[in-house]
């Protein structure tokens, strides 16, 4: 979990340049009682033992390296990892199967994935039928910064356990590229980065296992280079580019959009941040959709599932605002913010119902569940991808728009991530709102333009 020593209501767009102070306190951790959604309780240091009894349990999870710009000016990652306990997920998931007594290995053990895989996460948003015969030929690249040595080899493990085909250079389907769009000229490793960019490569997986993966490395984490590579990922044919990082919002947003995200056709994912209610920048793009978090659980409903805002406490959970520099864009109506809002739409991002990833790079080889919603952009990037090539021109950012209010979306209701003055800034209501956008994908006809 990261803290600010600014105040999120007075300055909600507070993370990417960030001050000494706030980068060391940014390396704090959170816990959360998941029995009926519980206050978190934090941590200064090393991420506590989880607590339990026979009514609650609890998870604990860190904010991954990379949520701490290495200099100032870097924006931050937006993923979070679990440390320890066992996630809500597999309780909800054990009773759903029968398993009265069994519960899948603790979130900490890294021998067996505990997180959502790709046949959770395709039910729970209508995409196991177009998971199975969408994507050929279409092309995800995942913008990050530094680079992940082991990357092919971790998505190799991940689909291998899914039973997802195989995604390697040597078939085409996989390509590792820096910022000029060099194979070779690839920035310095970093195990911090390394660990966002195992999220991203599995979450677009996991949502489209047909699609080619362009991963786009960054020689830092500059606005400057990320932003050169979001036009190399769109130089080299990517029609759909996820982005998985942020920070406050400053007055060259507006030249930022120009140079980098006014890309027409192309669906640009963004994650809305992990502090909580406030905006932060590239989600503030209007060029872009801006994807929200959610706690995602396993139900008795007729969908099967249920979703809230994520929230963990005052300094932690997706983000949303309003923006205080970019321009609204025309297909936003909504009457509360005269600029740009965020979110669009969302996806699950709660680390205590979190998604399953493979990593080796930097940490002890192994299966981890991750949260934030550096899951939920590139999860939205394969929804893009599923749905098919946007059309010459267009602007995916408002496909959901034009769908608002139909059974394509999961209207998310309730929840709120914050204290805010106009209510649908921060707190979950019937259609619109800022946490979660329109809501989560039911299929694939929010997303077809």
């Amino acid at each position: 979990m990261r803290t600010s020593t600014l105040n999120p209501l007075t300055n909600p767009g507070r993370w990417r340049r960030f001050t000494s102070t706030a980068a060391t306190a940014a390396a704090t951790t959170a816990a959360l009682l998941l029995a009926g959604l519980a206050t978190a309780t934090h941590a200064t240091a090393t991420p506590q033992t989880p607590a339990s009894s026979s009514a609650t349990t609890k998870v604990t999870w860190t904010a991954t390296p990379c949520a701490t710009p290495k200099h100032k000016g870097d924006l931050a990652c937006n993923s979070v990892r679990v440390t320890g306990g066992t996630t809500a997920f597999e309780k909800q998931r054990a009773a759903r199967d029968g398993n009265k007594d069994g519960i899948t290995p603790k979130a900490g053990d890294t021998t067996t994935p505990s997180g959502y895989g790709p046949s959770d996460l395709q039910d729970a948003y209508g995409l196991t039928s177009a998971a199975a015969s969408n994507g050929d030929g279409e092309t995800i690249a995942i913008v990050d910064a530094y680079d992940d040595p082991n990357a092919e080899a971790d998505l190799a493990k991940y689909r291998s356990q899914y039973g997802l085909s195989a995604c390697t250079s040597s078939n085409g389907c996989f390509k590792k590229v820096g910022q000029t769009g060099s194979t070779t000229s690839l920035p310095s490793a970093d195990s911090g980065w390394a660990q966002e960019i195992s999220l991203d490569v599995d979450m677009a997986s996991a949502t489209c296992p047909n699609c080619n993966i362009l991963l786009v490395e960054a020689s830092s984490a500059s606005m400057e280079d990320l932003g050169t590579a979001v036009n190399e990922a769109v130089k080299l044919g990517a029609k759909y580019v996820s982005n998985s990082y942020g920070g406050s919002e400053s007055s060259s947003d507006a030249s930022y959009d120009s140079a980098y995200f006014n890309h027409p056709g192309v669906a640009i994912t963004v994650s809305a941040g992990d502090s909580a209610y406030g905006a932060e920048y590239p989600a503030a793009s209007r060029y872009v959709t801006a994807v929200g978090g959610t706690k995602l659980s396993a139900s008795s409903t007729s969908r099967g599932w249920t979703e809230s805002v994520w929230k963990t406490s005052s300094t932690e959970g997706t983000g949303s605002g309003c923006s205080s520099y970019d321009t609204k864009p025309s297909w936003q109506t909504d009457s509360g913010c005269g600029k740009r809002m965020i979110a669009d739409v969302s996806a699950v991002a709660d680390p205590a119902t979190g998604v399953s990833v493979y990593d080796s790079y930097g940490v002890t080889a192994g299966w981890y569940t991750f949260g934030g919603t550096s899951a939920s952009a590139p999860i939205i990037a394969g929804v893009y991808a599923l749905a098919g090539t946007p059309s010459s021109g267009s602007y995916p950012a408002r496909f959901p728009y034009d769908a608002a209010g139909t059974s394509a979306l999961n209207d998310v209701t309730s929840g709120n991530n914050g204290t805010c003055s106009t209510s649908y800034f921060c707190t979950a209501r019937s259609g619109y709102d800022g946490p979660t956008g329109w809501g989560t994908p039911q299929g694939l006809d929010a997303f077809t333009g």
